[in-house]
């Protein structure tokens, strides 16, 4: 009887433990939240090295609450990608240009692209069939490597092999989001660059937008064009 009572005090225990470590993520998921509502609507970043880790942890949890309160979720993986960009700019703006990678998406390049698929992705063969050719001289400006990827397998890929200073990803709004994340995995600093029309074939960017993010040397602002997807 006395084992039994034992066995229902440690039940009980872990009963409380688990109740109290539940209030506890619950509690600061509401925190995340809180922070991450007042900076979309205010503007700015709110307390944001307790914000990014809080976008990872919980944020399944996160996004029920977003999608509760009726909310577009791709406003809340907007802000995300919003806020690594701003937290990695000084970072970013420190790194030498020719120590610079740029990861293009192969959905950008025009259906009737002549270019091969090789080891490194795509090579350019600059024939104007897309904006691609028409821009890529200057993104490889300074020293720049530029990579034409279908997948984030090349860009590790990439990453192992020329050990870049920094990168600039371009995608769809949940690539650049996962492309950021995996790049803070890998200890990479890292901006991301959104698409302004989503697909898989011949999508479109702001290339003004890329360019100008490319091209931040320190004093340079992080300014509302390259914050925003």
């Amino acid at each position: 009887m006395a084992s039994l009572t034992s066995l229902d005090q440690i039940v009980l225990v872990l009963g409380y433990i688990v109740l109290v470590a539940a209030i506890i993520i619950l509690v600061y998921a509401l925190l995340i939240f809180t922070l991450t509502m007042v900076s979309i609507r205010r503007g700015r970043f709110y307390l944001p090295r307790l914000v990014k880790p809080g976008l990872i942890v919980v944020e399944g949890l996160l996004r029920s609450l977003w999608k509760a309160m009726r909310l577009d979720d791709r406003e809340l993986t907007s802000f995300a990608i919003r806020l690594r960009n701003q937290m990695n700019h000084g970072r970013f703006c420190a790194v030498p240009m020719e120590q610079r990678a740029i990861f293009l998406p192969q959905c950008l390049r025009s259906a009737d692209c002549p270019a091969d698929l090789t080891i490194e992705g795509l090579r350019c063969k600059r024939c104007m069939r897309c904006d691609i050719g028409r821009v890529i001289d200057q993104l490889e400006e300074g020293g720049r490597k530029v990579f034409i990827v279908p997948g984030s397998t090349f860009v590790r890929r990439m990453v192992k092999k020329y050990r870049p200073g920094a990168v600039v990803g371009v995608g769809c709004l949940l690539e650049v989001k996962e492309g950021l994340e995996m790049a803070d995995s890998m200890d990479m600093v890292a901006m991301g660059v959104v698409t302004s029309k989503d697909g898989c074939v011949e999508t479109t960017m702001e290339w003004d937008k890329l360019l100008e993010v490319v091209n931040l040397v320190p004093g340079d602002p992080l300014t509302a064009i390259s914050l925003a997807p």
